[in-house]
Order: structure tokens, then C-alpha cells, then sequence
């Protein structure tokens, strides 16, 4: 059965804010499993984003909720993010991410339609489904330097690494679409697919460069406290 007849995928409004607390407890859930960490956000902002007609939420077709996403703002409006995708566990794997992505993007286009809309992931599904959408890889120094955006990264356990790399760098890959440059979602998507074990790989070893330091660090202190756990012992039984 095709997506567009499982699930309703709509922007959202002021008969959706009760949904406002599962949507936050689910993002949270959803980053400990990964790992990883988004912004986080009160169930009053979740809201805030319906009131204004700046989010997208889905239903399957009993009713019950099954996906969100919303959009951010940074730079004056220059640059868009579609945040805090979500889909609920049993609701996985079947399309809808894509269907709320697709939604969310549109709205963007819509309501912002200069502005650069960019992500950061550390998926290749979510990046295969922006590559469908016109998504390009680029480095950090092309998206938004408004600080509350990168405020927002504190939460995730990388932060560390970021900040390490003075934000040029970090797990997560960053994509951007550009309406006054870029290439068509066809392009994208061949390009996606043509290279997407490349993709894969460098993701990879990207991970492996960027936690040597710290992995070097932790293998010093637990070699330090070893000698200092020697030291003391040989005091004790003296």
C-alpha cells in the first residue's frame, strides 16, 4: 500500500496542540537510542511552530499520530532548517519520513522562498531523501553562523568535537539547497545513488579521524590513572 494512502500528512494548526508533549518525548527517545543529540525544545515551542502554520504532523488513517517535523529560521531569514524530524517507532520504515520531508520542504519553499534550506545528519537515509529533494553535501562554512543555531548542538554528545574543530567539522554531514543554485532533485538523486557506498564510506572514516583525539586522550588518563593506582599501592603495603 502506498504511503499517501497510510498515512495523512498535512501542516499543522491549533487542533494539533495536545500532540505537542508525545512529539517532545519522542524526539528525546529517539536521540538517546541514536546516540546523538538535537536541540531541545518544550512542548510550548512545539506548539508555538503549529499556531504559526510552520510544522507538518502526520496521522496514519485510525488517527493516530505518527510523525513531525517543523521549520527554523537563522540568519534574518536567509537560511531555513526543517527540524526535528520524528516518526513514531511502529511507523517506521514504510515511507513517511520521506512523505513529511517532502511536505516540510514545500512548506519551506512556500513560506521562504529565497532562503537557503540546509540540514545536518548523520544518516544516509536522510540523506538519500534530501538528495531526492535537491539536497547538496557542503561543507559547515556554507550554512548559518547565527550562534543560536550551533547553540543548539550542546545537547548532542559530539559537542565536544564541533567545538574542537572550531565548527568546520563534526559526525554529522551538512546539506543544502540553494533555489538561486543548485542542481535538479533528478541530479541530486543520481549523484545520491552513484555514490552513496562512496557516502558511506567517508561517513566512516570521517567518525574514526574525528575521535582519535579524544580516544588518544581517554587511553592517557586511564594509562596515568593505572601509574597513580601503582603508585599508591605500593605506599599503602610499604
Amino acid at each position: 500500500m502506498k504511503t499517501q494512502d497510510q498515512f495523512q500528512v498535512m501542516v499543522a494548526n491549533e487542533s494539533h496542540l495536545d500532540f505537542a508533549r508525545i512529539i517532545c518525548d519522542e524526539m528525546a527517545s529517539s536521540a538517546k537510542a541514536r546516540g546523538t543529540g538535537i536541540a531541545k525544545r518544550s512542548p510550548e515551542y512545539i506548539q508555538q511552530k503549529m499556531r504559526e502554520g510552520k510544522a507538518v504532523i502526520a496521522f496514519n488513517r485510525e488517527g493516530v499520530w505518527a510523525g513531525f517535523c517543523y521549520i527554523e529560521t537563522w540568519s534574518h531569514g536567509q537560511y531555513v532548517a526543517n527540524s526535528g524530524l520524528i516518526v513514531a517507532p511502529e511507523f517506521r520504515k514504510g515511507g513517511l519520513a520521506r512523505a513529511i520531508k517532502k511536505k516540510i520542504f514545500d512548506l519551506s519553499r512556500k513560506l521562504y522562498p529565497e532562503a537557503k534550506i540546509f540540514g545536518l545528519t548523520t544518516g544516509l537515509a536522510v540523506m538519500k531523501i534530501n538528495s531526492e529533494l535537491g539536497y547538496e553535501p557542503v561543507t559547515y562554512s556554507e550554512l548559518t553562523q547565527d550562534e543560536d543555531f550551533w547553540a543548539g548542538c550542546k545537547n548532542c554528545v559530539n559537542y565536544e568535537i564541533l567545538m574542537s574543530k572550531e565548527r568546520k567539522n563534526c559526525f554529522c554531514t551538512a546539506m543544502l539547497y540553494d533555489p538561486k543554485d543548485h542542481y535538479t532533485p533528478d541530479e541530486t538523486r543520481e549523484d545520491f545513488q552513484q555514490h552513496s557506498k562512496l557516502y558511506e564510506r567517508f561517513m566512516r572514516i570521517k567518525k574514526w579521524k574525528l575521535l582519535q583525539p579524544f580516544l588518544k586522550k581517554d587511553k592517557e588518563e586511564v594509562s596515568k590513572k593505572g601509574k597513580l593506582q601503582s603508585i599508591f599501592s605500593f605506599f599503602y603495603n610499604f
